[in-house]
């Protein structure tokens, strides 16, 4: 506490959000005086706006997953996450909390930052520390003020729009120059680790690449991010998307996640040998994600919309091949140095829970690694062919409530809970009748 009442006099703070990340990846929680969170500096909340479906529902066996007297959980401020809000009129600062059972305080069960603490918990055991870097990408679109109508991207500093596909053009990020300049100055103020920016292969999307380092904080810095991509957006008056594949003609947008793991005692990469080659914990991790990633699908693609990605040719992996430098494979190995050893998890997409993804993938490679799982062979040319992943977020429900193994890693009653919500979220999509079956289906069957 003394380190934030330090930031708070030094930057005049007056008021403060205290962020709690729900199982969809939003941000939940409440505005305090500063004043009022130096006196109360754990403030409650009910835990069950940890299982609130994105439309803002409940699954049907709410009761069941939280006490059915909507009782409160603890909130205890995480200082590694505090920053300031520098988009807010008056002198903000934002905290990320950490959940706390009330009766036991003992870390939340359904809380989804708590789980990636329980998989990293793991490693630590094994006297490992995991590394990753992620890759988020996103689209600029136009504002949409009414869902009946198709997204499109917004007019740049041309006052055209973008008509074809500009992958890794510099003159086409630069038509949103004041854009991009805005989100890396509020960025730069939240000290977040991004590095690269580029056009990615959709009209006006985009991807930005951050720092490899410490999987929680880069799950917060994904999380902040987010919402500040957004708020740039506002200030222009666009809009902009996570949205896995907001767009019928364009690519989907992923969240890549390069993995690494480092021997706590000399800080080697165990993935690589001495020589350089690829060490077996390298091949049981990636053994591992073959293995479980089918079952993992509903953290990765955690969305109805987001298996409209997986279609092939069309940049997005379809089964669980792994290759060298091969970016058709749902698995990439990238050529680097021996220390910078790693694998790319090119499932989740942009739409996923950046807690939650993070979780999910090293807990694939962990079990990988206890069981000591053989890869097969690494693909070399284009991988592109068999499905193999599940095609609908119902479908990746049903595989990962058939995984033991993957539910007593992330947490059986969580995975209960987690289920519980998505499915209620599948249900409400599953009863909206579209456009596509009005026009084919109406008259013609």
């Amino acid at each position: 506490m003394e380190l934030i009442k330090r930031f708070l006099q030094q930057h005049r703070i007056t008021e403060i959000e205290c962020l709690v990340p729900d199982m969809t990846g939003n941000a939940r929680g409440k505005f305090l005086p500063t004043r009022k969170f130096i006196g109360d500096p754990e403030p409650r909340l009910p835990e069950s706006i940890l299982v609130q479906t994105v439309t803002g529902d409940w699954a049907e066996e709410h009761d069941d997953l939280v006490h059915p007297a909507d009782r409160d959980m603890a909130l205890v401020p995480d200082e590694t996450t505090l920053r300031l809000v520098p988009w807010a009129k008056e002198p903000t600062a934002q905290i990320i909390f950490d959940c706390h059972n009330m009766e036991t305080d003992q870390p939340h069960e359904l809380s989804s930052r708590n789980v990636l603490k329980r998989v990293l918990k793991l490693f630590d055991d094994e006297g490992l520390t995991p590394v990753i870097a992620p890759e988020v990408e996103f689209y600029l679109v136009q504002k949409n003020l009414d869902p009946d109508y198709e997204l499109k991207p917004p007019v740049g500093r041309s006052g055209r729009a973008e008509s074809a596909r500009q992958s890794y053009s510099i003159d086409a990020v630069n038509e949103f120059e004041p854009i991009i300049d805005t989100l890396y100055s509020l960025c730069d103020r939240q000290e977040l680790d991004v590095d690269t920016l580029i056009h990615e292969s959709g009209k006006a999307q985009m991807e930005i690449n951050f720092h490899h380092g410490d999987p929680l904080s880069l799950a917060d810095q994904v999380f902040v991010f987010k919402r500040t991509t957004r708020e740039t957006a506002f200030q222009h008056d666009i809009y902009a998307t996570f949205m896995s594949k907001p767009m019928e003609e364009e690519p989907g947008s992923s969240m890549h996640i390069h993995q690494s793991l480092i021997d706590k005692k000399s800080g080697n990469n165990v993935f690589a040998n001495k020589d350089g080659s690829h060490s077996d914990k390298l091949l049981h991790f990636i053994g591992g994600l073959q293995r479980y990633s089918a079952a993992a699908m509903a953290f990765f693609a955690p969305n109805v919309n987001a298996y409209r990605r997986f279609t092939p040719e069309i940049a997005a992996p379809v089964n669980l091949e792994w290759g060298i430098d091969n970016r058709t494979t749902g698995l990439r190995v990238p050529l680097s140095p021996a220390e910078a050893t790693r694998v790319e998890n090119r499932f989740p997409g942009a739409d996923a829970n950046p807690y939650l993804a993070i979780a999910a993938s090293l807990a694939c490679g962990y079990l990988g690694l206890k069981q000591k799982i053989q890869p097969t062979e690494p693909v070399e040319g284009n991988s592109y062919g068999e499905v193999q992943l599940p095609r609908t977020l119902e479908e990746s429900l049903r595989l990962l409530d058939e995984c033991p193994e993957l539910k007593q890693v992330m947490g059986e009653h969580f995975v209960r809970a987690y289920t519980g919500v998505k499915q209620a979220e599948f249900e409400a999509f599953n009863r909206v009748i579209s456009s596509w079956e009005r026009e084919h289906l109406l008259l013609s069957v």
